[in-house]
Parts: structure tokens; sequence; C-alpha cells
């Protein structure tokens, strides 16, 4: 079993600090926001995109799967009242000259192996697709 350890403080009333291993991120913690952090829901976001992300790291050489790049889009919908996220949607697109057959086999490893994406689809409904980048960017 795995276990990981993060710590948080409160640096003041405009942000925070996590810390995990030797890295330090900075957390929007404002009320009033601010564009140089990352809010709570952007972080569930950044945290499911790196869990697919380093899924497809993990399964790519397993499948001998080429690939030269990979983008995600998430998008979350979250309620107010009570306050809580209801929804992500995601967009992967790889950048790859392998078959529509293959991408899709790298899809379900991906949504069958990420340990946060798999916790978060528990709670609230995680969709999204795989595509191949289009020749134009």
């Amino acid at each position: 079993m795995l276990e990981y350890k993060v710590t948080a403080r409160r640096v003041d009333a405009h942000g925070s600090e996590a810390r995990a291993k030797d890295a330090v991120l900075v957390i929007d913690t404002d009320l009033q926001g601010r564009p140089d952090a990352f809010n709570p829901a952007e972080l569930l976001l950044a945290s499911v995109a790196a869990c697919m992300l380093k899924g497809i790291e993990r399964v790519a050489p397993m499948l001998d799967f080429d690939l030269r790049g990979i983008d995600i889009s998430l998008h979350g919908k979250r309620q107010d009242s009570p306050p809580k996220m209801l929804s992500i949607a995601y967009e992967i697109i790889v950048d790859s000259d392998e078959t529509d057959h293959r991408l899709d086999l790298l899809h379900k490893n991906v949504r069958k192996f990420g340990t946060i994406s798999n916790t978060v689809a528990d709670a609230l409904d995680l969709s999204g697709t795989l595509r191949r980048k289009s020749p134009q960017g």
C-alpha cells in the first residue's frame, strides 16, 4: 500500500502553500481570488489531469504506444448549496500516428488504472474523450 503526505499552511490572507517532498505549491485561498495560483477547485482538476498524464506515461511503454505529446483540457461544474463539484468533463488530445483502436485502448487503460480519476469518478460524473491531435495543430 502506498501512502502520501502533504502539509499546508496559511501564509497570509492572500494565500497558502502546500508542501510534498521537496516541492512547494502556492494555493489561492484569498477570498477575492488571485490569478497566480490554483484555487481548490482548480487543484482538483489539475490532480485529475496529472493522474491521467502519469497513467499515460505508465501504460505507453507497456502498450508499445508511440506518442509525441499529450494535452488535456478539463471543465468542472460546481453547485453553490451545498458547495460541491457535480461533474468534470475532460478531453485528452494525443499527438500520435497510432490507430483509432490503439487510441481507444490507451483511453481504457487511463480510465481503468488512475488512482485519482477512479476516486473522483466514484464521487461525481467524470466523463470525457481521447482523440488524436488534428494535423494542423
